[in-house]
């Protein structure tokens, strides 16, 4: 399995629905949690290419995007395969 992290933010509903996505398939990303800021939000904003919401997600160091890209991969089919590799 690939290395995936997510940083995720406490109460967020688009983070714990990608983490439940990610779960049913097996993986364990590593979470990091920028609800109070801190040198781990600055180091999203910088992979994300600024991105400000939360999740934000990578898989194999590939920017892969939020919960909905996330979940756009899975309807598209194209989850499994970035998953296995």
């Amino acid at each position: 399995m690939p290395k995936i992290e997510i940083y995720t933010k406490a109460f967020c509903p688009y983070c714990a629905r990608a983490m439940k996505l990610l779960a049913s398939k097996g993986a364990t990303p590593e979470e990091f949690d920028i609800t109070m800021g801190g040198p781990k939000r600055a180091e999203m904003l910088e992979r994300a290419n600024g991105g400000t919401t939360v999740p934000q997600i990578f898989i194999d160091g590939k920017h892969v995007g939020g919960s909905d890209d996330l979940a756009a991969l899975e309807r598209a089919g194209k989850l499994d395969a970035l998953l296995a590799a």
